[in-house]
């Protein structure tokens, strides 16, 4: 099945609209539309490809039709809900792949707010960490703890 084929099919499979698929893949719905009819249209850049294809729940080979060794690299089995989250917040793939590994008693979350909480919950912990962390560094530098130091030594 061509490249065409394989965007309209997974497309329909889903119930999306053209303008939908090219929103959430942040692709100008007449391009998309040139692709999905296979028109005089230049080859995808690998960026569009990989969009769409995340959109769709689909590696870039399963639209290509290609057999590619499965390295991890690619984000291929992210559940809906994280999907929708990723999109929203527009994540990073190191983020997604956090997110996706995440399970509790075997199962994983099911809705994009149930992964924002999770994420936001992460996210704020490091944060915190960080500063006080930061804050424990700028003690130790700090001219008056300085003397207590070479007091111990």
């Amino acid at each position: 099945m061509a490249l065409s084929d394989q965007i309209r099919a997974r497309r329909l499979a889903q119930g999306l609209t053209l303008a939908e698929l090219a929103r959430r893949a942040a692709v100008s719905k007449g391009y998309l539309s040139q692709l999905e009819h296979g028109t005089d249209t230049p080859r995808p850049s690998a960026d569009i490809l990989y969009r769409i294809a995340f959109t769709l729940g689909a590696s870039v080979g399963e639209l290509l039709e290609k057999q590619l060794l499965r390295t991890g690299e690619e984000l291929t089995a992210v559940p809906t809900g994280l999907r929708e989250f990723a999109q929203q917040a527009h994540l990073r793939d190191d983020d997604i792949k956090m997110l996706a590994q995440i399970k509790y008693k075997g199962a994983r979350p099911q809705f994009a707010d149930d992964y924002r909480f999770i994420y936001e919950s992460i996210r704020r912990t490091i944060e915190l960490d960080q500063r006080d962390q930061d804050q424990g560094q700028n003690q130790d530098q700090d001219p008056e703890h300085a003397d207590e130091l070479d007091g111990e030594k």
